[in-house]
């Protein structure tokens, strides 16, 4: 016989939301190198309460994943109602880019992680719905006349990822000018 889930207390609740928002911007400006022990002092929690939430570095890398991706969707979805759907689209594409430029270190780790790993399972369903959020902008601002008709969902993730590559890759350091870049190739041709 299995025992009942508990409920996670409000000061539980509390605390794994400020580890997961400190690891985040850790993982973000240093790398996934930071040590839990400064993500628990950053948090102002004990390393046992970072543990007790996640018991291991990558349940706690995949957590942030799963909190930006879940993020991201949610911005996406509420851009569907916007009224003009081709600036919806296309500021949302452009914050993408710089997103994924911020959260580099993260999502190359997911981009790392083999077909069948966990972390990979575990956020395909978080994944998809951010891919399908955005498919439906894209479509929104196509009908509007705002982007180009001949682009794809699946054409629409490969620039995202040419672009966040661009930006990775830019001296001496991203810059909004090539998400710019990215962001017009979108645009219909005069």
């Amino acid at each position: 016989m299995t025992e009942p889930v508990k409920a996670q207390r409000a000061d539980g609740q509390r605390n794994r939301g400020r580890v997961v928002e400190v690891a985040e911007a850790a993982f973000a400006q240093e790398g996934l190198t930071v040590p839990i022990s400064e993500i628990a002092r950053r948090a102002e929690v004990s390393t046992g309460t970072v543990s007790r939430h996640f018991p291991t570095k990558a349940a706690l890398i995949e957590a942030v994943l799963l909190t930006v991706l879940e993020r991201l969707e949610e911005k996406a979805r509420s851009l569907l109602t916007a009224d003009d759907p081709g600036e919806a689209f296309f500021s949302y594409f452009h914050r993408l880019v710089i997103e994924g430029t911020t959260n580099k270190a993260l999502f190359d780790t997911l981009a790392a992680a083999g077909p069948d790993s966990d972390l990979k399972n575990a956020v395909t369903s978080a994944g998809t719905a951010l891919t399908t959020a955005l498919g439906n902008l894209l479509n929104r601002a196509q009908q509007a006349g705002a982007a180009r008709t001949d682009i794809t969902p699946d054409d629409l993730s490969a620039i995202l990822v040419g672009a966040l590559a661009m930006q990775s890759h830019a001296i001496p350091a991203p810059s909004p000018h090539l998400a710019a870049l990215a962001t017009d190739a979108l645009r219909p041709h005069p």
